[in-house]
């Protein structure tokens, strides 16, 4: 059943990886135009900025999970890499607990959100410009709370492999890629 899950969960964090891509894409896209507009027509694309400010918050929390889940997220673990060969048992203790808080503290950003999200989904609040451009904001923190909740999951899953694992005969530092 962990397998499952932790497989689902890849999947989807693959799946949020792509999204973001394909935002960056559209970004591009967005900001050639406006160039190309401004430049030959004298007509900039109205809401570019408010564009790329959506883009970006998209961006980085669609690909943040994926990021996770292949252990490239920055972080200091010179320690880990340090100590690792030398004491393997307390440098899995303390991945562990790395990976433990970092859980924790995503599930804390969905639970601050989740309020946040449940308002502008009601009041349907927007940014932007009335009359030139403007966008909700529910989109962007319902991004937020499920890349934190799916983040919160690929830790804990990370948590539950690390301490299922045998006593570490010699140091992986990719033990939780």
């Amino acid at each position: 059943m962990f397998a499952v899950l932790s497989g689902l969960t890849n999947k989807v964090a693959t799946f949020a990886n792509v999204a973001g891509t394909l935002v960056v894409l559209a970004l591009v896209a967005v900001v050639n135009y406006d160039i190309f507009a401004r430049g030959l027509f004298n007509m900039p694309f109205r809401g570019a900025v408010e564009v790329v400010q959506f883009a970006m918050v998209l961006i980085v929390f669609l690909q943040l999970p994926d990021v996770v889940r292949v252990g490239r997220l920055t972080r200091s673990d010179g320690l880990l890499t340090l100590i690792g060969p030398r004491y393997p048992r307390f440098a899995r203790v303390l991945r562990g607990t790395i990976d433990l808080l970092s859980a924790i503290v995503m599930a804390l950003i969905a639970v601050a959100i989740f309020p946040e999200f449940t308002d502008m989904w009601e009041t349907q609040d927007f940014f932007g410009i009335p009359g030139v451009f403007t966008a909700p904001w529910w989109p962007i923190k319902l991004t937020i709370l499920c890349s934190a909740a799916l983040c919160t999951l690929i830790f804990v899953f990370k948590v539950i492999q690390l301490w299922s694992l045998s006593t570490p005969s010699e140091y992986d530092p990719q033990v939780d890629s």
